[in-house]
């Protein structure tokens, strides 16, 4: 029998409104006085207001953190952290993006521990415990509400990651109700970044196992169904819904079963360009899966059969292994096109000249690499971001 292990949240609760039922869940944790993380756009469009009334009905003194950014910083965690200790908050809630989660499970931790923030760099560097962490989505894209990782920018193009089960969260809260507002090219990058963590999950070289198999399956099927209907019809809650539940399963799939090159050749582009992650992943999607086809053809076909495309119907036919990879990435590059993404480093307005330095860098990134059902040269890496470029 196949050895694995495989870690998530304790508690999901899913449902259309549930997130005004935070203080019940704050109870149940014996949380009494917690740090609400957020950012400003949230706030400025009135996304937090029903959330944060329903929380001080219920007598709850919520501190609000509201100043997270995209990729944010260590100070920007340093001070949600400052404010949580200053104000002896019990626990802490996130509502908002990935960025706004990882800031939440850092600031958890270090409110509950001694540990200064660079020494959580790394995998399993955390010694102590954290305060009672609840994660709200607000985009169905990362994840993050499952997964044992938060991401900080340490400098200009440089990020860390801290990878530790310890990050998981008491609760993970999913509200459809909370994206509905989500503009069609955030929900269009943050669903093919959804569907990223479901394809590399399922062809991880590392850590493949069959309860991250089934849910990458399953979250790919959902993501591929409802993801155009969400960015044309935001309005849409069932669409809405299954967004966010495939976006909690990818991530429950790589938080087990880890991602690999896609995401090793998008970091170096959000670094240097500051192009936002999932269209990151986008650029360089088909390109990888091409160069991975060689060894990975049976795997892209199991994916081809649940995928589905914008008619409805799975993409993958009744041919070999090879055509079905082929068919998974014609669809894949359909549904870029269709949810109006750019299609090419090009049209992302990246400078060919810097392909060699972009490939420097994503080599850097052999944490990831390491997953890939390919191995990777620097020589392989260029020519992948060659043939995304136009």
């Amino acid at each position: 029998m196949q050895s694995f292990v495989f870690n998530t949240v304790a508690r999901i609760i899913n449902g259309g409104g549930s997130a005004l039922n935070l203080a019940d869940h704050c109870a149940v944790l014996g949380v009494k006085r917690p740090l609400l993380v957020t950012d400003p756009g949230l706030v400025s469009i009135g996304l937090i207001e029903p959330i944060l009334s329903a929380l001080t009905e219920a007598g709850l003194p919520v501190i609000m953190f509201d100043q997270v950014r995209e990729d944010p910083p260590e100070d920007i965690v340093l001070g949600a952290a400052q404010l949580g200790a200053t104000e002896q908050v019990d626990g802490v809630i996130a509502v908002g993006g990935g960025s706004s989660m990882d800031v939440a499970k850092l600031t958890a931790v270090l409110l509950a521990g001694d540990q200064q923030l660079p020494e959580l760099y790394g995998v399993d560097l955390v010694s102590g415990g954290r305060l009672p962490l609840i994660l709200v989505p607000t985009t169905a894209g990362t994840g993050s509400e499952v997964t044992p990782v938060a991401v900080i920018t340490t400098g200009e193009t440089t990020k860390a990651g801290v990878s530790s089960a310890t990050l998981l969260p008491d609760i993970a809260v999913l509200d459809a109700d909370l994206t509905l507002g989500l503009p069609p090219s955030i929900t269009a990058m943050t669903g093919v970044d959804a569907m990223v963590h479901a394809i590399e999950a399922y062809t991880s070289q590392h850590k493949k196992n069959p309860l991250s198999d089934s849910l990458a399956m399953q979250a790919l099927q959902l993501l591929s169904a409802n993801i155009r209907t969400a960015v044309h019809d935001g309005g849409n809650r069932e669409a809405r819904g299954n967004m966010l539940l495939g976006a909690l399963l990818a991530g429950q799939a790589f938080a087990n079963a880890p991602v690999a090159a896609v995401h090793a050749l998008a970091y170096p582009l959000g670094g240097h360009y500051h192009i936002p992650h999932g269209l990151s992943n986008s650029l360089v999607l088909p390109s990888v899966l091409e160069f991975n086809a060689p060894q990975a053809s049976d795997l892209y076909a199991d994916l081809a059969d649940v995928m589905v495309d914008g008619g409805g119907a799975t993409v993958g036919g009744t041919g070999s292994a090879e055509a079905k990879t082929a068919a998974l990435v014609a669809a894949l590059r359909q549904l870029i096109e269709d949810v109006n993404l750019p299609a090419t480093l090009q049209e992302a307005k990246v400078a060919q000249s810097d392909l060699e330095m972009l490939a420097r860098d994503a080599m850097l990134q052999q944490r990831l690499l390491i997953n890939n059902p390919r191995d990777v040269t620097y020589e392989d890496v260029l020519s992948i971001y060659r043939a995304s470029y136009d």
